[in-house]
């Protein structure tokens, strides 16, 4: 079995790992450091949770042991696709680093420009950055980036998915690539990271430890198919499938991450489960980057349970004990699945995986399972039907009776449908009877459509009563006259006399 002390690593680096604790080096480490000590170009391809940051971190020390930073001008670069894997890269340069004097500075956002101006400004060996952040910096007239001796791109295949791609082409043509080595490191590789790679990597070793895209053999994973009652209440009965999950893994549950795709339910699901009585707590990009520290630090020292995330903390995220993952929604990108299930069995640890899929997501399951090569084993819904659905559907039926009870006028208030009653009169009683009826309706509308509209006019213009009146009397003789013909409704103060004169008045005129 490889050592650490086989790779010729620096005797510093190696009393700093064995202080750690670690014994032996994984696949990827063994494979990947010596080629970047002897200064060649990295592509490192590993499933996550496989150590790859200590892939580039260890023989950055080394090579970095010997030399001085000068002011602005950083030796070696990282950059990270979120705050979160910048912050635990640095985590790592401190813990290797203990026994030399290399600097370093975090540039990320969230954090107050002038700190880390400061340390810019004396110099630092290693700048481990966000794309943006660094780039802010550099337009700033803060740094200069031509001096860079190592240059490392994490979890890269995360860095084109995000959008960053204008930006790392940026930076590379901001460092002299005569004498610029390049690490390449990601869980999985997208074909279209080939051309960053043939552009950016001279000669790179490859190394590849697991085959692209696979999962764990170590996680337990397990999907749930979800269907709601009704449409309107999919939101709650998905959260109390979720707390069911919980409670049913029992003890066994110490520690978990729940993934959601938008952050607003991050929040939502966040605070149903606390209100619920379980310790859980948000996290995601629109949070203060304090906030969103204290969040992680408390998850990882065991004071907080559930961590409720965005996919800011699928990619990079070290918690070495999280025993479960909960995936709420079902990823829209299958390579984020495996990364956020890589959250759980880490360092050879058990872990379990499980995914809630409603109707429309099916599709998105299909394309993981496409990816990893295997189905993901169905789990039964602990959730019974609710019986609000039953409910549902009783006042349904009363609604369709009722309906049908007022189109046939024959049940009775309460509801009861008995035998239709015999008619008391004629066939042609009804219909004269409805007839009628219909005449007397015609008649009040008429009537009310007249009362209405010269009550009106009088609270308007009161100070036209005379003329009013005079329409009014010349309205009534002409009802007089021609009793078949209806008033005119709806043009209101503004009748023509001739309207109202009947018809012989009218072709006698």
């Amino acid at each position: 079995m490889t050592k650490f002390s086989d790779l010729n690593l620096g005797p510093k680096v190696l009393k700093a790992i064995e202080e750690a604790g670690y014994e032996s080096p994984t696949p990827i480490q063994a494979g990947a450091i010596p080629p970047a000590l002897e200064g060649r170009d990295v592509l490192g391809i590993a499933q996550t949770g496989t150590g790859k940051t200590a892939s580039f971190t260890l023989p950055m020390i080394t090579l970095l042991a010997r030399g001085r930073a000068r002011a602005r001008m950083p030796r070696s670069l990282v950059l990270c696709p979120t705050r979160e894997l910048a912050a635990q890269v640095a985590e790592n340069f401190d813990t290797y680093t203990k026994y030399t004097n290399l600097s370093k500075a975090l540039l990320i956002g969230g954090v107050s420009f002038s700190e880390q101006d400061r340390l810019i400004d004396k110099g630092v060996d290693v700048l481990i950055a966000t794309p943006g952040r660094l780039l802010d910096h550099f337009e700033r007239g803060k740094l200069i980036l031509s001096d860079v001796k190592v240059m490392v791109v994490d979890e890269a295949d995360r860095m084109l998915d995000m959008g960053f791609i204008p930006d790392i082409e940026k930076i590379f043509g901001l460092t002299n690539p005569l004498t610029r080595q390049t690490l390449f490191f990601s869980a999985t590789m997208a074909p279209e990271i080939e051309r960053i790679t043939n552009t950016f990597l001279s000669n790179p070793f490859r190394i590849e430890v697991a085959r692209q895209a696979t999962t764990a053999e170590n996680i337990r994973q397990g999907v749930v198919m979800f269907k709601p009652s009704r449409k309107d209440r999919e939101g709650s009965e998905k959260r109390r499938l979720l707390r069911e999950l919980i409670a049913a893994e029992g003890d066994a549950c110490s520690n978990a991450i729940i993934f959601c795709n938008r952050k607003s339910d991050v929040d939502i699901v966040a605070r149903s489960m606390k209100k619920y009585g379980l310790d859980a707590a948000a996290i995601h990009g629109d949070l203060d980057q304090s906030h969103r520290t204290r969040t992680l630090d408390a998850f990882r020292a065991g004071q907080l349970r559930f961590l409720v995330a965005s996919d800011v903390a699928a990619r990079g995220l070290d918690v070495p004990a999280v025993s479960h993952v909960f995936n709420y929604d079902v990823p829209g990108h299958a390579e984020d699945y495996v990364h956020r299930i890589g959250r759980t069995g880490r360092a050879g640890r058990d872990g379990v995986a499980i995914m809630i899929c409603a109707s429309r997501d099916e599709k998105n399951l299909a394309a993981i399972e496409s990816l990893v090569q295997k189905e993901i084993p169905r789990i039964d819904n602990p959730l019974r039907s609710p019986e609000p659905a039953a409910d549902t559907a009783k006042g349904d039926t009363a609604k369709g009776q009722k309906a049908k009870g007022d189109k046939a006028g024959a049940e009775t208030a309460s509801g009861d449908a008995g035998p239709k009653p015999a008619p008391a009169a004629e066939p042609a009683a009804p219909e004269k009877a409805a007839k009628a009826e219909k005449g007397e309706a015609k008649k009040d509308s008429r009537g009310q459509s007249r009362d209405s509209r010269q009550a009106a006019a009088e609270k308007t213009q009161p100070q036209k009563q005379g003329e009013r009146h005079e329409r009014k009397q010349g309205s009534a003789k002409g009802g007089e006259r021609n009793s078949q013909h209806a008033a005119v409704v709806g043009m209101g103060d503004h009748l023509p006399s001739f309207i109202a004169l009947s018809l012989e008045e009218r072709r006698a005129h």
